[in-house]
């Protein structure tokens, strides 16, 4: 493994401070990436399972810069996803049930990267708040139909609301509430569970064709 690559994982780790959720390691088999590898990946908008509305344009604003950088083509999100809600295709379920041979002769990806977002937002107590980012990928073979890859990532933050001063912490609980209600912190919550979903060296994707040479 390269200095820059642990240096990435680190720093996948290091902003988590206060998150958990850094994934387990688990076995991975590589074997149908390695005989479908491919060179662009289309990533769709995930199916929200979650409660926040806005969750599923949220996470996927964060969903293709550590695919990038771990060396593939993304197909820019924004235009796909107007380009298919132009053809019909309103919402993320609608675009997931896409035919592959549709997503190769008109797109031309290699591979779909279908993404199930189960928890995304911030959930209140009393003296507490946490935001937790749960979502579930799956890549795909266009040309053959064959999953190649598939991961999970879960990131939770918690605010510290464990000072013993009760005033300070309502206090402080009420302070996330209204910046969590202006700013979008899932959104930051996010960025950590992709790079941890795809970045990992122990259960992401491989090396993509423009990562750079070892």
């Amino acid at each position: 493994m390269t200095m820059k690559k642990h240096i990435l994982v680190l720093a996948v780790c290091l902003a988590a401070v206060g998150l958990s959720g850094c994934a387990s390691k688990r076995s991975v088999d590589y074997t149908e990436f390695r005989a479908h590898p491919p060179r662009s990946i289309l990533v769709l908008p995930p199916i929200n399972e979650s409660t926040e509305v806005g969750g599923t344009y949220g996470f996927l604003s964060t969903a293709t810069m550590p695919i990038a950088e771990k060396g593939y083509y993304v197909f820019p999100v924004s235009v796909v996803d107007q380009y298919m809600k132009e053809n019909g295709l309103p919402t993320a379920g609608e675009m997931h049930q896409v035919p592959l041979e549709k997503i190769r002769d008109i797109i031309g990806a290699d591979a779909v990267l279908y993404l199930d977002l189960k928890d995304y937002g911030s959930k209140y107590q009393v003296i507490a708040s946490t935001t937790r980012v749960n979502v579930t990928a799956k890549l795909v073979d266009v040309k053959s139909g064959q999953t190649i890859w598939t991961g999970a990532s879960l990131v939770e933050q918690s605010s510290s609301g464990g000072s013993g001063n009760i005033i300070a912490d309502l206090i402080a609980t009420a302070l996330d509430q209204v910046l969590n209600s202006t700013t979008d912190y899932a959104h930051t919550v996010s960025r950590t569970a992709n790079y941890q979903l795809v970045a990992d060296p122990n259960t992401g994707l491989l090396d993509g064709p423009y990562a750079p040479k070892k």
